[in-house]
């Protein structure tokens, strides 16, 4: 699997920014077919001067959702959290 295809986005949330901050981690939804050895040699690749620590994942599932008497669903994803070394810093615009 290309590199590329592998980190779909950064997901910029409250809880992804407290966490680069705190924790060096940064957060990735992912194609959901990808393992966390994708994972890391897709952000050690794209950002260099990275060294990947720890890779974590997790697949979301889809909500429920309504308007009206439609009926739907938001997709399924799947978020890599990406721990780097101390000091390594990846610029995704915040």
């Amino acid at each position: 699997m290309d590199v590329h295809q592998v980190i779909k986005r950064p997901l910029h949330t409250e809880k992804s920014v407290a966490d680069i901050r705190q924790n060096d981690t940064y957060h990735f939804e992912v194609a959901p077919e990808a393992n966390k050895t994708d994972v890391k040699r897709a952000v050690e690749e794209i950002f260099d001067d990275v060294k990947v620590l720890d890779v974590r994942t997790a697949r979301i599932r889809g909500k429920q959702k309504r308007m009206g008497w439609q009926k739907g669903k938001t997709p399924d994803v799947k978020k890599a959290m990406v721990r780097v070394r101390p000091g390594d810093v990846i610029d995704i615009g915040y």
